[in-house]
């Protein structure tokens, strides 16, 4: 009898959730909408709470923080240091979030990093959706949905979502211009395109070139070149309107570009393309360099959940390559993960404008029941599903411990959650529900971000130097207080203390900065200790020790002791 009662209950649930699914996939709103809600459950968790991320995000939020101090919206600097690495597009982006925060009444606007990453936040969400939009010329509503889901739930986009840098922002940038060359493409001989397609691919790519200069037109160009190539001839970009376009992006772009060559003297071009862009190309930049291979091993990590189905489906991939709709994909991804691949300089996220188009064929496999348990060792490769959550459950556990001799207690029950759904999910997709297997991966991602960056990271005390250090120069009595730092010289203590923080050099340098009158900090690295007592022997002077902070830096892999001196308190 318990059988009989039991089918007509599962009946009925899946009826519901079979109506439900029908009604949402009926409206591009309401897929659209709840995309939107499954980018903020993966984003937002730790958006207000994670300190300011040395190196890169401090630099470019203290650049933006001097342009409202400065009232400069042209030049771009870090303290007296002109910064000429990255056009002024996420500047200015940055400032306006800054400001809106500032006429709202956000108290310590300036100071409060979340400001600076809200572009970051529009820039991931708007991926999501551009991936929809984009997936909707190769796909139907349910594949261009789920496509935009991988994204959503991609390690690499929670990331960057919450850091006050360029690269959502650019993704986004990418994924419409890359979407209306698609189309472009696709419907080649249909006549015009639309005027909303027109939008996407000229604002996106004026847009992208305000951001970081020449990527989105490298993407565009080299897509289209392999396209042209193949159908030799180029006619069909023709109804992308190029002429007017190209006068559109003129008018967007150029201005800055040549304010800032008037304001710079043209060092800004030099130091740009000279030093940045063909530093990574060259041998100059050293710092994060890593041997070819580096991106497709990375990718594993960084697309989790939809990396390893991705991989399962690249012999589809190479089945259909003459399909138009995968030689566009192939067209957006291969060349330019190629260059990424040869350039010295590697980080993970350069890659990240190619994802959309990965999702988008990785779709296109599992819709036509390519990607299953069928497939070649795909039983076995999938258990990296799992391996990811459980990984990182692991690893915060012991960084913890081995930080800070305690355990992120408040992480571990939703890092438990977490792991539990991914094994289900590899549970699921092993015996052949590769639908239902998705929907626990994004479950557990889900899960995974609210463990790791809203819960995990609060209890990383070791990490979070530049706030404590910032924290003790904020509860000093007096209200006009001078702070200069010996030793640790990391860009957030900038962004947190202000733009006047002094960089010292000697010990000697940083006694007699406390002897300059008035109220005054100094934090002295423990390396450099012997140096600054040793200078202040011989000159008679005692300094007061306020206190001592401790932790560890992650850039340079070591820990630190920083002695806090003041005088005139």
């Amino acid at each position: 009898m318990d059988g009989h009662v039991a089918q007509p209950r599962m009946s009925w649930r899946h009826f519901y959730v079979a109506r439900l699914a029908n009604a949402i996939e009926r409206s591009h709103f309401r897929l659209c909408l709840v995309l939107v809600l499954l980018s903020l459950v993966c984003f937002l968790p730790g958006f207000t709470s994670l300190h300011p991320m040395d190196r890169d995000e401090p630099r470019y939020a203290q650049a933006s923080k001097q342009m409202l101090e400065a009232g400069d919206f042209v030049d771009i600097r870090f303290q007296d240091e002109a910064r000429h690495k990255k056009p002024i597009g996420i500047y200015w982006l940055q400032s306006a979030s800054v400001a809106i925060g500032e006429a709202l009444g956000v108290p310590e606007a300036r100071t409060t990093i979340a400001l600076y990453r809200v572009p970051s936040l529009l820039g991931a969400v708007a991926t999501v959706l551009l991936t929809y939009w984009a997936a909707l010329a190769f796909l139907g509503r349910r594949g261009a949905f789920l496509a935009a889901a991988f994204m959503a739930t991609s390690i690499i986009l929670m990331v960057e979502a919450r850091l006050a840098k360029t690269d959502a922002a650019l993704a986004a940038c990418a994924v419409a211009t890359m979407g209306g060359l698609a189309r472009a493409y696709l419907s080649r001989g249909a006549g015009i395109l639309p005027r909303r397609t027109l939008a996407f691919f000229w604002l996106g790519l004026a847009a992208g070139i305000l951001i970081k200069g020449p990527l989105i037109p490298m993407f565009v160009g080299l897509a289209a070149a392999v396209l042209w190539w193949r159908e030799r001839s180029a006619r069909w970009l023709l109804t992308l309107r190029p002429i007017p376009g190209a006068v559109f992006t003129l008018l967007v772009v150029l201005p800055w570009f040549v304010a800032i060559a008037i304001t710079s003297g043209g060092a800004f071009f030099s130091a740009s393309v000279g030093h940045d862009m063909l530093g990574k190309v060259g041998t100059a930049q050293t710092y994060h360099w890593a041997p070819p291979g580096y991106y497709l091993l990375a990718f594993f990590a960084t697309f989790w959940p939809g990396a390893i189905l991705a991989a399962i489906a690249v012999p589809f991939v190479w089945k259909h390559r003459r399909d138009e709709p995968v030689t566009f994909a192939l067209a957006w991804i291969v060349p330019a993960w190629l260059i990424f691949e040869l350039v010295p300089t590697k980080l993970p996220h350069y890659v990240m404008p190619l994802y959309p188009a990965i999702a988008i064929v990785t779709v296109m496999a599992i819709s036509r029941h390519f990607v299953g348990p069928q497939r070649p060792l795909a039983r076995l490769a999938t258990i990296l599903i799992p391996f990811i959550p459980v990984g990182l459950t692991i690893g915060l556990a012991v960084a913890a411990w081995t930080l800070d001799q305690t355990m992120p207690y408040r992480a571990l029950p939703v890092l438990a959650l977490s792991s539990v759904a991914a094994l289900y999910a590899w549970w699921l997709f092993v015996r052949e529900q590769v639908l239902k297997s998705i929907w626990a991966s994004f479950l557990s991602a889900a899960l995974l971000s609210i463990g790791v960056f809203g819960l995990g990271q609060l209890d990383l005390r070791s990490l979070k130097l530049s706030p404590r250090l910032a924290e003790v120069a904020h509860n000093l009595s007096c209200h006009k207080r001078l702070v200069a730092t010996l030793g640790y010289r990391e860009p957030s203590l900038v962004f947190l203390i202000g733009t006047n923080l002094e960089m010292l050099e000697t010990g000697a340098e940083a006694s007699d900065f406390l002897q300059g009158g008035g109220c005054r900090l100094v934090f002295v690295e423990s390396r450099f200790e012997d140096d600054f007592r040793a200078a202040n022997e011989r000159l008679g002077r005692k300094p007061a020790l306020s206190t001592r902070v401790s932790g560890f830096n992650i850039n340079s892999g070591r820990r630190l002791d920083i002695g806090a001196y003041a005088a005139g308190l």
